[in-house]
């Protein structure tokens, strides 16, 4: 009787950790499709005008509270900076997720690694400037919510640096999971927004220039939410097998949300912008 318990228990306790990982495997497919669709759109609308030195074709976008501004050589220069780095972490952190690279190809995961940490730094100092010098904001809220994320971003890619350096590899791997959350702070604030916008059939709770109760409640959810879905996914291994089918359950209705936020900002926002029919 003891052997049928205990082999029921290693079952439940093996299909708990497949369904764990299965919706972890969900999540990070609908990320990454959603992450690359914001690269494809940086590239496309930032790109060959932030080149080109046509900074007003950003005027096109009206989401943005303060891109292009006239006579603003300096401003103008650090939201293209910021814009177009962007989609590096987007890209960069994404790859280093994969771990069929870590296992295969450490030093393209280390390289890449770096740049990634790098250009979140830069990210950070540049929306901290554009925030608080530039004064692109719609409120004090929302500036102390961005502000927040960029002070998380240093904090994590800092901590995630020193433990790479002291091959702290289980450190390492869960500072570099919060740094990769809290840098895509940003996306995550638009599937949001967006899937907010699809589920209500409309922008309920939010005003034309992106204020509102949703936006400054989100602008602090953005990061803080899936920072807090990462904690509790961390320390799963020691949860029972009820535990981790609460999580995968969880996990998999979070990813249906975010499908609908990704599939509603780039309906809504991305595709006409870039004039796709």
């Amino acid at each position: 009787m003891s052997t049928l318990i205990l082999n029921d228990h290693l079952e439940l306790d093996s299909a708990a950790d497949a369904a764990l990982k299965a919706a972890v495997h969900f999540w990070f497919l609908a990320a990454v499709v959603g992450q690359w669709a914001f690269l494809f759109y940086i590239i496309a609308f930032y790109g060959p005008s932030s080149i080109q030195g046509h900074f007003e074709a950003w005027s096109k976008n009206p989401f943005l509270p303060k891109g292009y501004v006239a006579g603003d050589t300096a401003g103008n220069l650090a939201f293209a900076a910021h814009a177009l780095l962007a989609a590096v972490t987007s890209f960069g952190g994404a790859i280093q997720l994969i771990p069929q690279i870590r296992a295969r190809a450490m030093a393209v995961h280390r390289w890449n690694g770096r740049l990634f940490l790098v250009t979140a730094l830069a990210v950070s100092v540049s929306g901290l400037y554009m925030v608080w010098v530039r004064g692109t904001r719609t409120g004090t809220i929302n500036s102390i919510s961005i502000s927040l994320d960029a002070m998380l971003i240093i904090l994590f890619s800092v901590l995630t640096w020193r433990s790479a350096l002291r091959h702290e590899r289980s450190v390492h791997r869960r500072w570099a999971l919060r740094a990769y959350l809290v840098a895509n702070g940003q996306w995550f604030f638009r599937i949001g927004i967006f899937g907010w916008i699809v589920v209500n059939g409309g922008p309920v709770g939010i005003t034309r220039s992106m204020g509102g109760p949703v936006p400054l409640v989100w602008g602090f959810g953005s990061y803080l939410l899936p920072l807090a879905v990462l904690e509790i996914y961390l320390r799963a291994s020691g949860a029972g097998p009820r535990g981790r089918f609460a999580l995968a359950s969880g996990l998999v209705v979070l990813t249906l949300l975010m499908s609908i936020g990704i599939f509603g900002v780039v309906t809504i926002m991305w595709r006409p912008l870039l004039g796709i029919h």
